[in-house]
């Protein structure tokens, strides 16, 4: 059996969200940005599971097991590495060559692999209907009015389904299991349990997941005066579709964010589209449900920016402002936000259709700016700043949003902005702010790097102690843990510690892992958890690794502390090195039969280890 290509592993992997494969088996709610349950390894009243979304892997803080989602399967279901990638391709329907299997694979989830075939054939007819068939001539009318070309019409397989209810019979055609079609959420079932097709008159928008899979539709009716249904009209939730974790157009705009470095979050499908008329292909809504934080979760493993489009009007820059608080309740590591405000009373849509594609493209560029930005202008919305009392409690608002700032020239250029509006003195603002972010607890990270060495070596042990108390780690074996956790995410520091030939983990795992992530770098332009989880064979260095991946430490880099560690390290290894130069020597004198240099040898070593246990006894008093 030839082995599974990584491409293959690594398309399989990431064809899932790891919380939801884990979810169902482990009851998990959210906590800050992890998910978290009970831990389905040992037994517990506590939960102590802890699923990041975000890095697609899974740590025990109670049995430290770690792993991605392979692992995860491997250790609940105790199958091997090949059972558990097969497991996860038949759940994403991802076909994988006979060759690399022994045995031909048992098709899982078959309901599911039905589900998906109903939405495909489904989403055919209604596309069939809309551009072949004089019944869908009306809907077809309508969307090239709206600026619609055949090749948009068919990049998004927008379909039509007609007043003739014509989906129920042409399943019944194929004899397809009336339960399925109950669970497909394709019709509705009215009390003697006759099922009626749920979109009628209606334009339809297929929605995909994030491997292109139809999981669902979304209808519009293309003239609400003649009849009482409703304008929009969405598919309910099924076993495929969940509507918290889907994000129109996703499959394609995560892909163009590879590219563009950023995601445009639109209010609705017809914004999306219309932008991607206009050359914008990385552009997302959310469909039949407000901004959801698991839909925060899916964009910040796509990409590292977030522009928020919504119109212009109150509503609008109503949604703007729950938007950014969501994704800052929520925040994935580096998300930036950005905000694109569109003219009072236009939608992205219109924009395009009364100023061109060009002209948007150009707006999206150019009236891009910051939420700091945003809020210094929301914030003004009903107030009379004219009215002493009213400019104070703007004024107060305005700061507590630029105490946010990090960096120094923003920082600089909201507060002269404010001093020269209100014709107030900047110092005095700048005084209230530093005040202010004292009072809340808001530091800067250019003042944390201006700490002494001292400062920095005692922040170093308190959070030597702190980590100790949870998992009883040695100084030493933290200051490694940090090392390799700055190593694995900052090419910088990789490249300053791997300079020094001579450099050696005191400890045999650490070394290890760092061996193992020199080889997965070799291969990897870039650090993914879940991906690196696979070159570990090893269930402690898994475990491991997740002690390291779930450390609390700051994401800017103190070059530093990093040299810290490293002389912290450097204590610890040329004993180390003794005692193994030791064993080395005595292990061939004993080979010799030379019982006198044996003698000698081994008094030296119980020497050595003497020492050694008493540094690592001195380390965690």
């Amino acid at each position: 059996m030839a082995k599974i290509p990584r491409n293959i592993i690594d398309e399989i992997r990431n064809s899932v969200d790891i919380g939801d494969v884990i979810g169902r088996y482990v009851q998990l709610h959210q906590a800050g940005k992890n998910l978290i349950g009970l831990c389905p390894f040992h037994d517990e009243k506590t939960p102590s599971f802890s699923v990041n979304e975000e890095k697609q892997f899974f740590y025990c803080f109670g049995c430290h097991r770690s792993g991605n989602v392979f692992q995860f399967l491997m250790e609940l279901k105790h199958i091997d590495f090949v059972d558990a990638v097969k497991e996860i391709a038949n759940d994403s329907n991802i076909k994988i060559p006979e060759q690399y299997f022994s045995v031909p694979a048992k098709p899982l989830n078959n309901e599911n692999r039905q589900l998906f075939d109903l939405h495909d054939k489904a989403a055919k007819l209604y596309h069939h209907i809309l551009v072949n068939t004089p019944a869908g001539q009306v809907a077809l009318n309508y969307l090239k009015k709206r600026g619609m070309s055949e090749e948009l019409i068919e990049q998004f397989g927008l379909g039509y389904a007609p007043d003739q209810r014509i989906l129920k019979p042409f399943f019944q055609q194929q004899k397809v299991d009336y339960q399925l079609l109950r669970k497909s959420g394709l019709f509705s079932e009215d009390q003697q349990g006759e099922l009626r097709d749920r979109f009628i008159e209606q334009i339809i928008k297929k929605k995909k997941n994030g491997q292109g899979q139809v999981i669902a539709f979304s209808g519009r009716l293309i003239d609400t005066s003649k009849t009482n249904l409703p304008k929009y009209l969405n598919s309910p939730e099924t076993p495929i579709f969940n509507k918290r974790r889907t994000l129109f157009n996703f499959d394609v705009a995560r892909k163009a964010a590879r590219k563009d470095g950023r995601l445009y979050l639109f209010e609705g499908f017809m914004d999306v589209i219309s932008a991607f008329a206009a050359g914008i292909e990385n552009g997302i809504a959310s469909m039949g449900t407000s901004f959801t934080e698991e839909q925060v979760a899916i964009i910040g493993r796509a990409t590292k920016q977030l522009d928020i489009c919504y119109d212009g009007d109150q509503p609008g820059q109503n949604a703007i402002d729950r938007a950014i608080s969501l994704v800052n309740d929520h925040r994935p590591n580096q998300l930036q936000v950005k905000v694109v405000q569109l003219p009072a009373g236009i939608d992205p849509d219109e924009y395009v259709q009364k100023y061109g594609p060009q002209q948007f493209n150009a707006y999206l560029t150019n009236k891009e700016e910051t939420t700091t930005e945003f809020y210094l202008r929301f914030l003004r919305n009903g107030k009379n700043l004219d009215n002493q009392n009213e400019l104070m409690q703007y004024l107060n608002q305005a700061l507590k949003v630029i105490a946010q700032v990090q960096a120094p020239l923003e920082e600089d250029m909201y507060l002269q902005r404010l001093a020269g509006e209100f014709d107030l003195d900047r110092q005095t603002l700048k005084t209230q702010l530093d005040q202010l972010r004292q009072q809340l607890g808001i530091h800067h990270q250019p003042w944390i790097k201006q700490q002494s060495s001292l400062a920095r070596r005692q922040q170093f042990q308190q959070t030597s102690e702190e980590e100790h108390r949870k998992i009883k780690l040695s100084r030493t074996e933290l200051a490694e843990q940090i090392l390799l956790r700055y190593m694995l995410y900052d090419r910088e520091v990789w490249m300053h510690v791997t300079s020094d030939h001579n450099f050696h983990f005191a400890h045999e795992k650490y070394q290890t892992l760092y061996l193992l992530a020199a080889s997965y770098f070799s291969e990897n332009g870039s650090y993914s958890t879940a991906d690196f989880l696979d070159y570990l064979d090893e269930s402690s260095l898994q475990g491991t690794l997740g002690q390291i991946e779930n450390l609390n430490v700051d994401q800017e880099v103190d070059m530093r502390a990093i040299d810290d560690c490293i002389h912290m390290i450097a204590e610890q290894t040329p004993l180390a090195a003794q005692i193994a130069d030791k064993q080395a020597q005595l292990k061939e004198a004993n080979s010799l039969h030379n019982t006198e240099l044996a003698t000698q040898l081994t008094i030296e070593l119980v020497k050595l280890l003497k020492q050694q246990q008493r540094l690592k006894t001195e380390e965690t008093n």
